[in-house]
């Protein structure tokens, strides 16, 4: 494993190993990242796919072709 990803390695480390709950791991993740974060990681892992011409089309969302 990376040594740049120190914390990332250790984190996924727990997980995998059972010491960690997956869950309480993804909602402290969300809730730690902004909104256009979150919103932006689900463009990229195309997890909202119906819903992407939605949100580039919102001129709030920071990857929005309106945004300035």
């Amino acid at each position: 494993m990376s040594d740049t990803r120190k914390a990332t390695n250790r984190l996924l480390e727990l997980v995998g190993d059972g010491l960690l709950d997956q869950y309480q791991v993804i909602l402290a993740c969300v809730k730690y990242m902004s909104e256009d974060d979150v919103a932006d990681m689900c463009h990229l892992n195309e997890f909202f796919e119906q819903e992407d011409e939605d949100l580039l089309d919102d001129f709030n969302y920071a990857g929005s072709r309106h945004h300035y």
